[in-house]
């Protein structure tokens, strides 16, 4: 299925990463392709997700163990989530893991990188399509701190 929130002459990445190593200047660069380096606000990028997908934003919320309001700000671009909050809301969509990394992206968080411990686990588990308590349960075992503490 077509990306239908990118206009058509927005360049992909790998066409971007082209025309960045092809230019003769930096500042020609951003003239030509400024467009294409804005990030789409995050809560647009899930609330496309949710008609994608056919979910609900209330059941991704409620999926995701993120309290209500604090939830429904998130996708009403009023919150920016933290990155547990982002993984939280990978386990309320029920994301596999090239989803999730694509998520962490565009919320402009930091990836799930194997070599460390606690984004190990959870790489397992979305790769496994284990729920969120599922997946908290097994940080736990590990001593690993939990997703998603403080709502802030």
């Amino acid at each position: 299925m077509k990306d239908q929130t990118r206009p058509e002459m927005v360049p992909g990445t790998a066409a971007l990463l082209e025309r960045l190593f092809k230019t003769a200047s930096f500042d020609h660069f951003l003239q030509q392709n400024e467009q294409a380096m804005q990030p789409e606000p995050f809560h647009l990028y899930i609330c496309a997700m949710c008609r994608q997908k056919g979910l609900v934003r209330e059941h991704v919320i409620q999926r995701a163990n993120i309290e209500r309001g604090y939830g429904h700000q998130i996708f009403r671009g009023i919150r920016e989530p933290s990155r547990d909050k982002v993984l939280q809301l990978a386990f309320g969509f029920g994301l596999n893991v090239p989803e999730a990394q694509r998520l962490l992206r565009a919320a402009e968080k930091s990836p799930l990188y194997p070599r460390l411990k606690r984004d190990a686990a959870i790489l397992f588990c979305i790769n496994r399509g284990e729920s969120l308590v599922q997946m908290q349960l097994l940080l736990s075992e590990l001593g690993l701190s939990p997703l998603g503490g403080a709502e802030c």
